[in-house]
């Protein structure tokens, strides 16, 4: 780059990167592109369940096992690769997580067999750990404190676009060809995404870390969560087996170890002390409950669509679509009123509506009518998610000093993954839901409406979880001429004002 773009880019990487700028719209593409690239995959993987079920014979535990080996590795290495990027740069580390993603997932397209698939999976995630912390910090290292929210807002909301698009593609791939092209979806946009990444996103790292990665910290905790979703996806077969009987001790024990090396370590893999905000506290246990709702129920109801509904892939794909308008709609507007208002509200009331939406979902039967049984819990639905996912992750962004962004981030990121991956690790069989209950459409209606009451519920602690613990920032007055025309969010710890994730 000449002498100005050196100039557009220092500007960028010290926070003053313009919403209405041009590299702020290419900056916004690549992270919006990279992020969804990781997360389509949980939704188009989801719909593809039952094909891969029907080619592979494989019992529910398999298809279990297709849809947490990748979460397993996401969730366990996101700390790790938050990490990482703040040491090394986050551009850089974005960009190799892509390529790695790209690859693994055409390794996913020709698998042979089940296990050899559940291996590419587990491949995928390690490549969505690294571009997925960055994908975010690039945004709130990158923009200036009274943009950001209006950044965050266009890049949730976009990525819900992304993430929706990805079914109603998926199911048409696995109708007209089969489940194998769905992978192919992730390779346009990866090679989008390395070439706007590498000419117009700004590198920035955390200047005050120094030393080596906590490797071993790492390592404990992608072991310890293995050995935990194996024991409980494992252990509805029979809990005195060998194997549940031997992992699910052996993964909490190694949990446990990890969060003491944490407080002991130079130079930790997920700083304790981020945990002495309330703020950042509370929102991560929003979300801990709030994700895992959604995974558990996300990963059931293609099957009760396809299985027990008659849908097509493509129909079980397309119904979902509404969540794709609404969060494109109202995304950006909710992480802007946040950043006026504050986030309490919100966070309050967003999960409430997503339990009345999953529990809409308990109203879908073999009938499957669309227009009575499935639109109205999805139109519910995804307004919740318009509401409170924007501001749920300004929340935690806002709570943290600047320079962790990327740490705050990969936690933030790690526990809605770990929520996820243990309610689909044991919401089946806590709904009644084992071995081949897929393939009898009475059973597994029966146990996936049990499944929407349980996720509801959660939701509705997640509710009353944000009315106890959220608290607005209090506000600093300003200078009459030096405000803004929307009030920015500011944190409680010694870090510049942030907008609204």
């Amino acid at each position: 780059m000449g002498a100005a773009g050196d100039t557009t880019v220092q500007a960028a990487a010290a926070g003053e990167l313009r919403y209405a700028s041009a590299q702020g719209r290419w900056v916004l593409l690549a992270t919006v592109l990279g992020s969804t690239m990781a997360s389509i995959d949980a939704t188009v993987v989801g719909i593809a369940l039952p094909a891969i079920g029907r080619e592979f014979h494989s019992s529910l535990d398999a298809l279990q096992w297709v849809a947490t080996a990748y979460t397993l590795t996401l969730a366990g290495l996101l700390l790790l690769a938050g990490a990482i990027g703040d040491r090394y740069g986050r551009r850089r580390v974005f960009l190799i997580g892509v390529v790695w993603f790209a690859m693994a997932s055409i390794i996913c397209g020709i698998a042979p067999d089940a296990p050899a698939l559940i291996a590419a999976r587990a491949l995928q995630g390690v490549g969505a750990a690294l571009l997925t912390p960055g994908s975010l910090a690039i945004l709130e290292a990158s923009f200036a404190p009274d943009d950001r929210g209006k950044a965050i807002g266009a890049w949730s909301g976009f990525g819900g676009v992304g993430t929706a698009i990805g079914p109603f593609l998926g199911g048409w791939l696995i109708e007209a060809v089969s489940w194998r092209l769905i992978f192919a979806i992730n390779l346009p946009i990866a090679a989008i995404v390395v070439a706007v990444a590498w000419r117009h996103v700004p590198e920035s790292r955390d200047p005050d870390v120094h030393g080596p990665v906590d490797l071993l910290g790492g390592a404990m905790v992608t072991l310890g969560l293995i050995g935990v979703t194996y024991g409980l996806i494992e252990g509805p077969g029979g809990w005195a087996r060998p194997g549940p009987l031997l992992t699910l001790p052996a993964g909490v024990i190694l949990l446990a170890a990890f969060g003491v090396r944490e407080r002991r370590a130079p130079a930790p893999v997920l700083p304790l002390n981020l945990f002495a905000s309330e703020q950042f506290t509370a929102a991560n246990l929003v979300t801990f409950v709030v994700y895992g709702a959604l995974g558990g129920l996300l990963f059931l109801l293609p099957i009760q669509l396809q299985q027990v509904s008659g849908y097509t892939a493509l129909q079980a794909g397309i119904s979902l679509l509404p969540v794709t308008i609404i969060m494109l709609t109202l995304s950006a507007r909710s992480g802007a009123l946040a950043a006026r208002i504050g986030p309490r509200l919100q966070m309050s009331a967003g999960p409430l509506i997503i339990a009345a939406g999953l529990a809409l979902f308990a109203r879908i039967g073999p009938s499957g009518d669309y227009l009575a049984e499935v639109l109205p819990a999805v139109l519910v639905f995804g307004l919740g998610l318009a509401t409170n996912v924007a501001p749920l992750t300004t929340t935690v962004l806002a709570a943290v000093p600047a320079e962790r962004a990327g740490t705050a981030s990969a936690v933030n990121n790690g526990v809605s993954r770990v929520g996820g991956l243990i309610a689909v690790a044991v919401l089946p069989a806590a709904a009644g839901l084992t071995g081949s209950a897929y393939l009898h459409p009475a059973q597994f209606s029966a146990g996936f409406h049990t499944a929407c009451l349980i996720c509801a519920g959660l939701c509705v602690l997640a509710g009353a979880l944000a009315v106890a613990m959220i608290r607005n920032p209090a506000r600093r007055p300003r200078p009459e001429a030096a405000k803004a025309p929307s009030e920015p969010l500011h944190c409680a710890l010694d870090a510049p004002p942030r907008g609204a994730g």
